[in-house]
């Protein structure tokens, strides 16, 4: 495996975890690494370990922040060390991370004494995106050059293709892109030569990760979550040995797989941060959390149409047939979840009952001020528009509310109360008089925990397959979302019953105070509301029929026509 062609190599080199720890203990000592001590930990020095011996296609899938792209730059120029003849190819998601990875590790060649032979001689190709290594051959190809998974894949050549993070959330989070990223990687076996690795590090970002598809295609997954797992049988007997070990040892559930990388409080935090789904991805490598019971709210049971602005169907019907499924719409949802048009719509159309905004003011740092705008007729409810702004106190944010109030004749507003004691719609009452006077309250205090109150409102009302979406909102909140988890249907397919699902809920949220504001008055029966729109009509044309037939001048007496 080593292809070893450097004979003065000492023999102790030959073992890539000690080359690995003279190379940390050398950015130890320049400040690159900040640590008590030069030595990697066993965790790095694991999977330091399997990139030397492991299979010629395998899958290292380890927790945010343990520094496998590090630990790799370094395998590279060992690797090149005792064989300087070989070509890497560094594809990552963006051109941006993948230069990373070749500037790093052209700067390693440059600064770590022992690499001083490899340095490119005159002559040979030197740029931080594309270089060759001192003692390399006449080739084609560069001893290592980065590229975007996007980028000019045709006409490269290599031994080893470290493919980093090829994976990421915006060229995944669809089933279409998952599709095409799918077929780019495809293209490895085109670029490898001969006898070649490949090399996958990476992180899943979804829960239909590509990574997932690889112990399909050959490659051995490995998998070094950052905490023990509960439940090992989750990683279908992909965790790596260590952890494996640190188990049939006595380790328990949660304890950290590698403390001195990540503490357990350490560890709290960053769940906090992320989010109990996002963590589970980011931190423990899960991805497993498709379960219906999990994530009780689901796109299949929308009914999705162009809605108009001043009236709706007076009713509906749901179908899951194939023929409805709304195939160009980007779906963020789990794997098989659809958006579905309705099965049927009445040819008669009413006036909405009425039209709600529910708004969820930011207070600081990265929520969004997030709006949900809800109108309803004959028990169904339409959503009309949800989004949000950056900000909360902003003016343009201020503005903008107002507006999409106007644009939708919003009868009454509610605020989340949770914030500020009243001062958001002290600040949004001035714009709501100048732009659309309405009424304008705070909902009722929240007592229930978030992620239950949310899923309590909008799960019964979902599978009644009550909720009704404009299916022009669908491409608009992927549009808008500044990163694709602030994306309202990226929110309403992750949302579990735990404390802290989610990292970002905002649009979610509003679209729930929305919805609640309707809830009591979805109790009446949606068939009997359509029959008493269809008996009125009656009514009217009877009245029709009597002023035109009797005309209009009836005597006292005769109060009505049935009485002729």
């Amino acid at each position: 495996m080593h292809n070893v062609v450097n004979q003065n190599i000492p023999e102790e080199l030959k073992d890539f975890r000690n080359f690995l720890y003279l190379t940390w203990k050398f950015l130890w000592e320049s400040g690159a690494i900040t640590a008590p001590k030069p030595d990697p930990t066993p965790v790095q020095y694991d999977i330091a370990h399997y990139l030397q011996t492991g299979p010629r296609r395998k899958v290292i899938e380890a927790f945010r922040g343990v520094g496998k792209s590090w630990v790799t730059s370094a395998y590279v120029c060992w690797r090149l060390l005792l064989n300087p003849h070989l070509n890497f190819l560094v594809v990552s998601a963006s051109k941006d991370r993948s230069d990373q990875f070749s500037t790093f590790t052209k700067r390693l060649i440059y600064e770590f004494p022992l690499l001083r032979s490899l340095r490119p001689k005159q002559g040979q190709r030197d740029s931080n995106i594309m270089f060759d290594v001192g003692p390399a051959g006449i080739s084609h190809s560069p001893s290592v050059k980065s590229v975007g998974i996007t980028g000019q894949l045709t006409g490269s050549r290599a031994d080893e293709i470290i493919a980093d993070d090829v994976e990421s959330l915006n060229n995944s989070l669809t089933h279409a892109l998952r599709e095409q990223l799918s077929e780019r990687i495809k293209e490895f076996d085109a670029i490898l030569k001969p006898g070649g690795v490949i090399t996958f590090l990476g992180t899943p970002q979804t829960e239909m990760s590509i990574y997932n598809e690889l112990n399909e295609r050959g490659y051995e997954i490995r998998v070094w979550p950052a905490r023990i797992p509960q439940n090992d049988e989750t990683y279908k007997g992909n965790l790596a040995p260590m952890v494996m070990e640190k188990i049939a040892r006595g380790g328990q559930a949660r304890d950290p797989v590698d403390p001195q990388r990540f503490g357990d409080e350490d560890l709290n935090e960053r769940e906090a941060s992320y989010g109990r789904s996002g963590f589970a991805l980011q931190f423990m490598l899960d991805t497993s959390l498709s379960d219906a019971e999990k994530f009780p709210l689901k796109l299949s049971d929308l009914i999705c149409m162009p809605l108009d602005p001043e009236r709706a169907p007076v009713k509906l019907a749901w179908s899951s047939g194939p023929e409805y499924v709304i195939g160009d719409a980007p779906n963020v949802g789990m794997a098989g979840d659809k958006f579905y048009r309705p099965m049927w719509k009445s040819n008669d159309m009413a006036e909405y009952t009425g039209s709600f905004m529910f708004i969820d003011p930011s207070g600081r740092g990265q929520d969004e001020t997030s709006y949900a705008v809800v109108k309803m007729l004959h028990g169904w409810l339409f959503v009309m528009d949800v989004g949000g702004f950056k900000g909360g106190y902003e003016e343009a944010t201020l503005k903008g509310l107002a507006t999409i109030a106007a644009k939708h004749k919003v009868n009454e507003v509610w605020s989340e109360p949770n914030f500020g004691d009243g001062m958001f719609n002290e600040l949004f009452k001035p714009w709501l008089r100048r732009i659309h006077p309405c009424t304008l309250e705070e909902g009722p205090r929240a007592t229930q925990q978030k992620e239950r109150r949310i899923i309590d409102t909008l799960e019964p009302v979902m599978n009644q397959h009550r909720l009704v979406i404009d299916e022009r909102l669908i491409k608009k909140d992927y549009e808008t979302a500044s990163n694709p988890r602030y994306s309202l249907f990226y929110q309403m397919t992750r949302l579990t019953h735990d404390k802290g699902a989610l990292a970002h809920d905002d649009r979610l949220d509003a679209l729930a105070g929305a919805v609640a504001y309707w809830v009591e008055q979805m109790a009446q029966d949606a068939d009997k509301s359509a029959q008493d729109h269809y008996d009125q009509l009656l009514n009217m044309e009877l009245e029709k029929f009597k002023e035109n037939i009797l005309g209009s001048s009836l005597g006292e007496n005769e109060q009505t026509w049935v009485h002729l």
